[in-house]
């Protein structure tokens, strides 16, 4: 057995360097997301505190956000000594964020009111607000919210806007709220690299990551993909320009990333090989994060395949080794990393990869176990080293797991 690194909970912040954000939670079924989203900010170095309206705490418990917050959760506006405690946090905030934002919350807002903590804080403040809605479709598309939410956004209010998914009851329709991954990423991004408390140890480096999985057109209409959600490669990227690094990320994906980031986006297999070939050169660190499709159909049909044409003749051929080709091409102190996502055998499997690809490290996973790999908000992974060393990262948020393969990939860099 490897090193095994529990990379859960919160990570300690300086109330007085870090990024202040008030978290607003309000009374919908989704505010159990927001715990998610006060465990992840914390992670990323920012102070967090929470603030729930009255009404949230029959989704949601005080003594939740207590444990996770950077401070104790308020509820109302004689929670502590100070008689103006919206001013106190209106005036600190370094940003608001609202998860989520109920109708009501949209309507009192848009209109001023501050009949309770989280709306008069939301009015004493100068700070950037994000607001994050969550209601049932006929809510969501009814004028009014509309209105109200068209109201905020003139005023310079940022919002993540709810997806489309089962919903309270189980219905089915827009007004789910965004995946707290989603949510962070965008107040990450609006509070800029500059404020966050984070390592420099890849200051000045030059890190290239893929991320995704590939799209192989069978006809304009069809493809051959795979589960991969880029979230993890999306990760390593926030999490590498975090620490200071320059990052080009050749994504498939159209996630948001942190601004420093720069993107280069592609379809198939081919596209990413041309991309991650021509910048591989000149980058110190290279993560083969993505998901690239391992066949594509030989010709690709110019239009639409119709069932009454009968079931097509459809022949495969493998697609370019992206990673074998860069492990060829690697230059003398390059650092390369390459991902295995297998079902069965894992370490076998890995450590072969390993070899056969010529990389530094193999991160693997098995992405048949609950929570871990695509689309997943989580991942466990086991980093196979070129020289022997083996680390197992217990199941967790991918942004902490991006930072545990960056703290290996520090320890192979050359001294600078």
């Amino acid at each position: 057995m490897g090193d095994r690194l529990n990379v859960e909970g919160p990570v300690p912040t300086d109330g007085e360097s870090a990024p202040f954000v008030v978290l607003g939670v309000t009374a919908g079924i989704a505010a159990y997301k927001a715990v998610e989203v006060c465990r992840r900010l914390v992670d990323a170095g920012v102070h967090v505190a929470p603030v729930l309206t009255e009404r949230a705490t029959h989704f949601i418990g005080k003594t939740t956000f207590d444990a996770l917050g950077s401070e104790d959760a308020q509820v109302g506006l004689w929670d502590e000594a100070s008689p103006i405690p919206h001013t106190r946090l209106g005036q600190r905030a370094d940003l608001i964020v609202v998860v989520p934002a109920t109708a009501d919350l949209l309507a009192r807002y848009a209109g001023g009111l501050a009949d309770d903590l989280l709306t008069a804080t939301l009015v004493a403040t100068a700070a950037p607000v994000v607001v994050c809605p969550a209601m049932h479709t006929e809510m969501w598309e009814h004028p009014a919210v509309q209105h109200n939410l068209g109201l905020l956004v003139s005023r310079g209010v940022t919002v993540v806007p709810p997806e489309e998914g089962r919903l309270a009851g189980g219905d089915v329709g827009s007004g789910r709220l965004a995946e707290p991954a989603a949510i962070v990423e965008a107040v990450l991004g609006l509070l800029g690299r500059r404020h966050l408390r984070s390592r420099s140890d890849l200051t000045g480096v030059r890190l290239l990551v893929s991320a995704g999985g590939t799209r192989e057109p069978i006809d304009p209409v069809r493809f051959i993909t795979n589960r991969s959600s880029g979230k993890q490669g999306h990760a390593l990227a926030n999490a590498a320009s975090r620490r200071g690094a320059e990052v080009v990320l050749v994504t498939t994906s159209d996630r948001v990333v942190d601004p420093d980031v720069v993107v280069e986006q592609v379809e198939t297999a081919a596209d990413m090989e041309v991309a991650m070939l021509a910048r591989a050169g000149t980058a110190d660190v290279v993560v083969m994060a993505a998901a690239v499709a391992d066949f594509r159909p030989k010709v690709a049909l110019d239009s639409k395949l119709h069932k009454s044409d009968g079931v097509p003749d459809l022949v495969l051929e493998a697609t370019p080794d992206i990673l074998s080709e860069l492990g060829r091409r690697r230059h003398e102190g390059q650092v390369l990393v390459g991902f295995a996502a297998e079902t069965d055998q894992v370490p076998e499997r890995a450590r072969a990869k390993l070899t056969d690809k010529g990389v530094d490290l193999m991160v693997a996973n098995d992405v048949s176990a609950p929570g871990v790999g695509f689309d997943n908000d989580t991942n466990e992974v086991t980093i196979f080293g070129v020289d022997g060393s083996v680390t197992d990262v217990t199941l967790s948020a991918k942004d902490a797991v991006a930072d545990a393969i960056l703290d290996r990939v520090c320890a192979l860099l050359p001294p600078r």
